[in-house]
């Protein structure tokens, strides 16, 4: 209840009063409705709850399992993997190129997208999320020359400014793969695009490579230096497209999205369906080669390849679907068990004479 302030009169400036103003929010005269829940009202929503939520729960989880899925886990751990041999490779070490045999059973229809997946590996850490110089990867000079003291320990090396700057681009995933597929003992290259595979608010908004006096990137990059980890700098993350260089590789781009979950996958590339009547690939003998330079041992991580189709609701994930059913179903059956409770017992009192 509102409380009553009144101006005491007499001489001398007037009080101003804390009386609420007389309307019909500050008095609380809205208008309001309260349901009066009854077994007419609720017996019927929670039968049309489960009506509804089963059949979209049944035709999400049916979606999800159409899904074409193969997942490879190349961390090397068994000493039967064609990767054990590279399992103990350092941030400075060569590379170490390992390859991995497998047979699709199953033809992957429409365009197949190829991830990259961690596990152990907290990118949800808040020292570690904060540790990046957003001035600095949408192009501003100032800022690439003088990163945000936000990415120290990762921020001058060698008294020189690192570009890109902070743990998440100095942690950078850089395993490569290459696909190819095995005809008659011989291995055919399968193509895989690269561009596409990051958020468009990322590519042309978040990210911008500096501009400055020259289009050569190697210039404008000329009095920063390359990450600690990193084997290569940013000017040189794609040999084969020098458009995609700089901040807006877009490798870099989907790495600097971080995961919110220990166990994570992210966009490698795409392998586009070609002619209408060939699936994107084909059941058969495919061989995998890796170059395989990221160490995941340190934190007892572990790496795989994964490829997915996807339907109109993006990935395979059940989770969505089970969620739907369970919903539903508890919603019938406390429907039902409340409907019997009714019908025995609802009407019991109803004749009975209430005592003075």
């Amino acid at each position: 209840m509102a409380m009553n302030y009144k101006e005491e009169d007499g001489p001398g400036p007037a009080v101003k009063s804390k009386k609420p103003d007389n309307t019909a929010f500050k008095q609380q005269r809205l208008p309001a409705w309260q349901p009066i829940l009854t077994a007419g009202t609720v017996l019927p929503a929670f039968f049309v709850i489960g009506i509804i939520f089963i059949p979209i729960g049944i035709g999400i989880f049916v979606t999800s399992n159409n899904i074409r899925e193969y997942e490879i886990d190349y961390t090397g751990i068994d000493p039967n993997s064609p990767c054990y041999k590279c399992s103990n490779v350092s941030w400075n070490s060569t590379t170490c190129p390992c390859t991995i045999n497998f047979t699709l059973d199953n033809a992957f229809e429409g365009n197949v997208y190829m991830y990259y997946g961690l596990s152990n590996f907290y990118q949800n850490h808040r020292r570690y999320v904060k540790s990046r110089d957003d001035s600095q990867l949408n192009g501003d000079l100032n800022s690439l020359t003088n990163p945000s003291k936000e990415c120290d320990p990762y921020r001058v090396n060698q008294n020189k400014p690192i570009a890109p700057c902070g743990a998440i681009a100095n942690s950078m995933f850089n395993d490569s793969f290459r696909l190819y597929q095995i005809k008659d003992g011989t291995e055919v290259h399968i193509p895989l695009t690269k561009k596409g595979i990051a958020w468009w608010t990322d590519k042309n908004v978040k990210f911008r490579n500096p501009t400055g006096n020259s289009s050569n990137l190697k210039a404008i990059f000329a009095d920063t230096t390359k990450p600690i980890n990193w084997q290569k700098p940013v000017y040189e993350l794609d040999p084969d497209d020098q458009d995609n260089n700089g901040f807006i590789n877009e490798d870099f781009i989907v790495w600097m999205r971080t995961a919110a979950l220990p166990t994570f996958r992210k966009l490698y590339g795409l392998i586009e369906k070609g002619e209408s009547s060939f699936a994107a690939l084909a059941p058969g003998n495919y061989s995998l080669h890796i170059e395989y330079n990221y160490p995941v041992l340190s934190f007892d991580g572990r790496k795989r390849m994964i490829l997915s189709t996807i339907s109109w609701m993006g990935g395979k994930n059940p989770f969505l679907g089970i969620a739907y059913i369970t919903v539903g179903s508890i919603c019938f059956f406390l429907g039902v068990v409340l409907l019997i409770i009714h019908h025995k017992y609802g009407n019991r009192n109803s004749g009975a004479d209430i005592p003075n």
